[in-house]
């Protein structure tokens, strides 16, 4: 038996009614990421983007006033690009600085991984349509893999209504 623990991954999906090259905006334009990244009733004041091999971004999504508007810092260290295709980077918590961070030191659940690699990849569909999914590898919980996913359908949602598509 092995001593690795399990881990999960979380895999969302979502067509667009948007050519690829308007989708792909969405996660490299610092103006269209701050119109959707954060769940549903955040704003993202930060969205600093250095987006090419080697390049790391910084991204803030600040909560609501109503929840105190906490801001939660995230880097983005791209891995791999292939223009209106595939996106690979590795996702860290951070402080406003961009200085790596410890997730539970944000008030999040302790079984949040430091390091979450992600995969993004953009198909086009017939009719000019895009389909986007989202991976995102190594999550130590099937709870922790849920509320990624919620958080993120919300997201996709703000990116649904500022693309202009349903």
């Amino acid at each position: 038996m092995s001593n690795e623990a399990k881990t999960f991954n979380m895999v969302v999906s979502r067509q667009f009614d948007a050519p690829v090259e308007q989708v792909w905006a969405a996660w490299s334009d610092p103006n269209l990421i701050k119109g959707w990244w954060g769940p549903t009733g955040f704003t993202c004041p930060l969205a600093r983007i250095d987006f090419r091999e080697g390049g790391t971004s910084l991204v803030c999504m600040r909560a609501p006033a109503e929840y105190g508007g906490m801001e939660l810092y995230n880097t983005w260290t791209y891995t791999k690009i292939v223009p209106n295709q595939r996106i690979a980077f590795l996702q860290h918590f951070a402080d406003k600085d961009g200085n790596r961070s410890d997730p539970a030191a944000h008030g999040l659940p302790a079984d949040i991984p430091a390091e979450v690699p992600h995969l993004i990849t953009f198909e086009v569909v017939i009719g000019g349509k895009t389909q986007l999914t989202i991976t995102e590898y190594g999550y130590h919980s099937e709870q922790i893999v849920a509320m990624s996913k919620a958080g993120m359908e919300q997201c996709l949602d703000k990116m649904q209504a500022s693309l202009g598509t349903r």
